[in-house]
């Protein structure tokens, strides 16, 4: 009975999904993310139930993602900022393979337009045509509200966002889950697309435009709502 009883609880350990959180470490440490951004993300998916929750930067060996980790990672969320060019080409290299051919998910998050895998999963530059941070609000509004990334959100409001301003340069997504209205320190508003999905290959890929590192994004409970929805949605079938 015992033997029983010590394979079941090895087959459920064995059996638990794995996202690794990734972010290059330069948050500022003395503003909002005392512990790095990966650290306040992890934090807000650990409810997830039969999930393993990694944090893993840039200045770990191998860059974080060893093969070893990679391989076993059902989704990876990246966090870039500064430091696009320094994330190993080799790197870059596996991961799109590992989300083209073996189906993991990758969710990008605000400044990641630019990162090195995101940019070679989309085939395009990824830029936006304006970057501001100035004091402009957003208004998050759920577009899609059966999408499985929509789970259990209401439309919400984040007092301070750097606007990203449309158009983004991108394959057209397939769906744009979550929509937005920015409201400039002037009064004047302007639209910009604030949660947006793809295939790639045998993957998927969410991008989220929120999460500048000076503001409080990924404390807010909507947020951390979507993010977990968003792990669900991304990893692949077993």
């Amino acid at each position: 009975m015992l033997g029983c009883l010590l394979a079941a609880n090895l087959w459920a350990a064995e059996a638990k999904r794995r996202v690794v959180v990734w972010s290059e470490g330069t948050a500022p440490e003395d503003k909002v993310y005392t512990n790095d951004i990966n650290a306040a993300i992890a934090e807000g998916l650990r409810s997830l139930e039969g999930w393993e929750v990694i944090t893993a930067s840039l200045n770990d060996p191998d860059q974080g993602l060893s093969p070893e980790r990679l391989n076993s990672t059902d989704v990876l969320i990246w966090w870039g900022h500064k430091k696009h060019g320094e994330v190993k080409d080799e790197l870059v290299d596996r991961i799109v393979a590992r989300v083209k051919e073996q189906g993991m998910g990758f969710i990008s998050l605000h400044s990641s337009h630019f990162a090195k895998p995101f940019r070679r999963l989309m085939g395009t530059r990824c830029s936006w045509r304006e970057y501001k941070a100035d004091g402009t609000s957003a208004r998050i509004i759920v577009k899609e509200p059966n999408h499985p990334i929509a789970r259990g959100v209401k439309d919400f409001t984040l007092p301070r966002i750097e606007r990203y301003g449309e158009p983004f340069a991108v394959p057209p997504p397939e769906v744009v889950v979550l929509d937005g209205i920015y409201t400039k320190p002037d009064g004047t508003t302007e639209p910009g697309r604030m949660g947006m999905c793809w295939t790639v290959g045998k993957g998927k890929v969410f991008y989220f435009t929120p999460g500048h590192e000076t503001y409080p994004d990924f404390f807010m409970p909507e947020v951390r709502q979507i993010l977990r929805n968003a792990v669900l949605w991304a990893a692949p079938e077993r």
